[in-house]
């Protein structure tokens, strides 16, 4: 149970992370050489560039004064002696260790890891037994849909349901965050309170890893709309039946002169969305006078800052936070016994498995996401920023993968208890016992 703490006190980081961004988004980028008042913008208005440089600051002097502490502490630690116990004995390989080894040895050897040739053959042999080589590809899948998801949710939120990033972040670190740490702690707590078995803590890790995927297949099909926009998803004038190629340029606007290094989405008075004030025809810097947005009347041609709502989108969000908060919850329920067993068997190990889940994840997302962008703003012939998301594709493609590393953490588990059920004695050295041995005994040490 006091590694479900440790585990959940480390998301207390992001946590505070996701609020002082919310903070910090709320002050304009250039707020200490200009007049903020000055600004003819608010934070809703999608010009708005926040401090996104303060969190960086903060942090350094911070890491700067907690490093000063660490060299307060001894070349090396004293260490307690921790007899090996049944639990352990369900992660060792199949084939006993020479005395040298890592595996009897663990704490004399950590140099070792300094070498990649000995990283490599310490991976070799431990994955030599199926069980503990599941367990890991089951961390590694629930890492790796974490890292992913939580880089990119901020910027989900925002394309999806038109939130402003100050209070998208608020909400991640208000509600999303709290409930993956309360998760994680319950997950421990159940393993402590309920005296589970290595066999029950594998089927808290299935049914955990099942149900946050059925919670994200259900968000495959909650979102909104991208809506009309002009030249991209929709004709100019309001006129039906397009079929034409994607082109911002109309006859509307081709005498403006309108590029892509000024992209900035507005809200035409017709409901239609217009990648810029330029590609609308407007002539006025206040957005009115477009000519390009069809209203019927020639004073009512005018927009506002910002992609137009989909209707119906503020009850969808509702519903869809809820569920995400509750799939994310049950999901850290069964992410810590996993890890937990990882750490109690090779801690150095674990730490190279968070490694190898949280790196390469966010870049499969990036790319996916990257791929439903509608419209990119250039700067000098090169691609910049997406301006705007196909909200359908981003929705499918951000959950899909999710759902994917969920169902085959989730596969993986099942194998690992097959295997236990199957052959105890191959997996638990002859010790059948251990199915029915409760946490607590698994502390103790027959003398």
């Amino acid at each position: 149970q006091s590694r479900s703490i440790i585990l959940t006190t480390t998301l207390f980081g992001p946590l505070l992370g996701f609020l002082m961004g919310a903070l910090f988004t709320k002050v304009y980028v250039d707020a200490i050489f200009i007049d903020t008042e000055k600004l003819n913008i608010t934070t809703d208005d999608p010009r708005w560039i926040g401090a996104w440089w303060a969190g960086f600051l903060v942090c350094a002097v911070l890491l700067f004064f907690t490093s000063l502490i660490m060299f307060g502490f001894p070349r090396s630690m004293p260490l307690k002696h921790f007899p090996e116990n049944k639990l352990s004995k369900l992660l060792l390989p199949i084939k006993e260790p020479k005395d040298n080894s890592i595996f009897r040895h663990p704490l004399k050897h950590q140099l070792t890891w300094r070498n990649p040739s000995a990283i490599l053959n310490v991976t070799k042999q431990l994955l030599q037994n199926p069980v503990f080589a599941c367990i890991v590809l089951a961390a590694c899948m629930g890492l790796a849909a974490i890292g992913g998801m939580s880089a990119f949710l901020g910027k989900y939120l925002e394309s999806q349901f038109g939130l402003n990033t100050a209070y998208a972040n608020q909400l991640i670190g208000v509600a999303a965050i709290p409930c993956v740490c309360l998760g994680m702690f319950l997950g421990g707590y159940l393993v402590k309170k309920c005296n589970l078995t290595p066999v029950g803590i594998v089927k808290l890790g299935m049914a955990a890893n099942m149900l946050c995927s059925a919670a994200f297949v259900f968000l495959l099909f909650l979102g909104c709309e991208t809506g009309p926009v002009a030249g991209l998803t929709s004709g100019y004038m309001n006129r039906t039946g397009w079929d034409f190629p994607k082109n911002l340029t109309s006859w509307c606007n081709e005498e403006c002169g309108c590029t892509l290094e000024t992209l900035n989405p507005i809200c035409g008075s017709d409901g239609i969305t217009y990648m810029s004030p330029c590609f609308a025809g407007c002539i006025d810097t206040n957005f009115t006078s477009c000519a390009c947005i069809n209203t019927g009347i020639p004073i009512g041609a005018a927009a506002v800052p910002g992609q137009c709502p989909s209707s119906g989108c503020q009850g969808t969000f509702h519903v869809f936070f809820a569920v995400f908060c509750t799939g994310c919850f049950i999901g850290a329920m069964g992410h810590t016994p996993t890890v937990v067993i990882l750490i109690r068997y090779e801690s150095t190990f674990s730490l190279f498995v968070y490694l190898i889940s949280f790196i390469p994840m966010p870049l499969v997302f990036g790319a996916a996401i990257d791929s439903t962008c509608l419209a990119w703003s250039e700067s000098c012939g090169k691609r910049r920023t997406c301006s705007l998301y196909n909200n359908d594709s981003y929705r499918y493609l951000y959950f899909s993968i999710s759902v994917g590393l969920k169902t085959a953490a989730f596969i993986l588990m099942t194998i690992v208890w097959h295997c236990i059920k199957s052959n105890p004695k191959k997996y638990l050295h002859g010790d059948e016992d251990i199915l029915n041995t409760p946490w607590p005994d698994m502390a103790q040490t027959k003398n």
